[in-house]
C-alpha cells in the first residue's frame, strides 16, 4: 500500500490536498477555505456554535476504528449538538494534530469520512488547521449553525408537567463499544484470530457510524411541536436528564419499561453478563435526542414514529427517579461518560 509522508505537502499544501474536493452548498457561506478567514452571512438568523475535541486513546481507539468512520463520527457529533438546539448545522472547521506515524493516505480516509457527513447533512467545510503532534491523533471540529428566533431550544425550559421523550433506542452504541473492546482483547493475544461480529451489525454501526437526528427535528417541526428543552444523548440518558432538571429546576420520573432498547443490544448485554438498562441509562454515544414537550402534545406525540415517551417531569422537590418494572423507585445517578475521569 502506498504511503506518502505528510512532509511532502507541507501544512498549506496538505490542507489544500485534503479539502479541494469539498463543495460549498450553503448561501450563508460567502468565502470558505483559501483566505485568512472564512466569511459567513446569516441574515435574520441566530448563529449557533459548538466545538468538540477528540483525542486518540481517550475518545477513540484506532485498533478498531477505521479512519473513514472516525472522520464521519467526528463531524456527526458536532452536527448533533446543533440539532439539539433545534437548529441546523451549516459550516464546520477541522483542525488536526498529527504524529509522524500517519501518512497522507490515512488523512485522506479521515477527510473522506468528513466529506461523506458534510454531503449527507448539507454542511460546508470552511477552514481549519494542522499541526505536528507527539501524542498520536487529535481532532478538533467547530460547527456553526443557524436557528430561528423563538424556536431555539435550550436546556432550561422544561416545566414540571412536561412529557419526557427520546428518539431512537438507547444503549446500542455502548454495547457496540463493549463488543469491539472484547474482540480487541482476543486479537491482542492472537493476531491470527478473526473478530466475531456475526449478527452484530446494528450495534457496531451505532458505535462506529452514528447519525445525527436531523429527521427528528424536521418531524417535530412538521407536526407543530416545539420542545420546551432538549439535549443530545452523548454522555448517557441519566446524565443528560439530570442536566435538564438542574437547569430547569424540576424533578423527573422515567419508567424502565418505556426506555427504547434494540434487540441486538439486549443479546450483547446477555453475552457479556451486563445489565442492558444500566447501559441504556449510562452508556452514552447514542446521539439520540432527549427532549421535553408540553402535556397537551401527548396525542400528537403518540402518532410520531421513532419517538418514545419515557416519563414526565415533576416538581423539583420530588427528585429524579427511575421507576422499575415492579414499581420500585430508584434515584437516578449520573454515571455516564466523563473524559476527565
Amino acid at each position: 500500500m502506498q504511503r506518502t509522508e505528510i512532509s511532502k505537502y507541507g501544512e498549506f499544501g496538505l490542507i489544500k490536498h485534503l479539502t479541494e474536493k469539498f463543495k460549498i452548498d450553503n448561501a450563508s457561506t460567502l468565502v470558505g477555505i483559501g483566505d485568512d478567514a472564512a466569511v459567513l452571512s446569516y441574515e435574520n438568523k441566530k448563529v449557533l456554535v459548538t466545538t468538540d475535541l477528540l483525542l486518540e486513546g481517550i475518545h477513540f481507539d484506532l485498533v478498531y476504528v477505521p479512519m473513514m468512520h472516525l472522520g464521519y463520527k467526528a463531524a456527526i457529533v458536532n452536527f448533533s449538538d446543533i440539532y439539539a438546539m433545534n437548529g441546523h448545522p451549516k459550516q464546520i472547521t477541522v483542525s488536526l494534530g498529527v504524529s509522524k506515524r500517519f501518512s497522507v493516505e490515512d488523512l485522506e480516509q479521515l477527510y473522506a469520512g468528513i466529506e461523506m457527513a458534510c454531503t449527507k447533512y448539507g454542511v460546508d467545510l470552511i477552514g481549519g488547521d494542522t499541526s505536528a503532534s507527539l501524542t498520536g491523533l487529535t481532532i478538533s471540529i467547530t460547527c456553526i449553525g443557524e436557528g430561528e428566533e423563538g424556536k431555539i431550544v435550550y436546556r432550561n425550559g422544561a416545566k414540571s408537567t412536561d412529557l419526557i421523550c427520546v428518539s431512537g433506542d438507547l444503549g446500542s452504541a455502548y454495547m457496540g463499544l463493549q463488543l469491539l473492546e472484547r474482540e480487541k482483547i482476543v486479537f491482542s493475544g492472537n493476531e491470527e484470530a478473526q473478530p466475531d461480529f456475526e449478527d452484530k451489525d446494528y450495534i457496531l454501526q451505532r458505535q462506529l457510524k452514528p447519525e445525527a437526528r436531523k429527521d427528528i427535528i424536521e418531524l417535530l417541526s412538521k407536526n407543530g411541536i416545539l420542545p420546551t428543552s432538549m439535549m443530545d444523548i452523548s454522555d448517557g440518558l441519566s446524565s443528560e436528564l439530570m442536566h435538564i432538571c438542574k437547569q430547569s429546576n424540576t424533578g423527573c420520573r422515567i419508567y424502565e419499561d418505556k426506555i427504547p432498547i434494540q434487540y441486538q443490544a439486549v443479546v450483547m448485554a446477555e453475552e457479556l453478563n451486563m445489565n442492558i438498562v444500566t447501559a441504556a441509562l449510562n452508556g452514552g454515544e447514542d446521539y439520540e435526542l432527549l427532549f421535553t414537550v408540553p402535556l397537551e402534545d401527548y396525542d400528537k406525540m403518540l402518532t410520531l414514529d421513532g419517538i418514545a415517551i419515557v416519563g414526565h417531569m415533576t416538581k423539583q422537590e420530588l427528585g429524579l427517579n427511575l421507576v422499575g418494572r415492579e414499581g420500585e423507585e430508584i434515584e437516578l445517578q449520573a454515571q455516564g461518560w466523563n473524559s476527565l475521569d
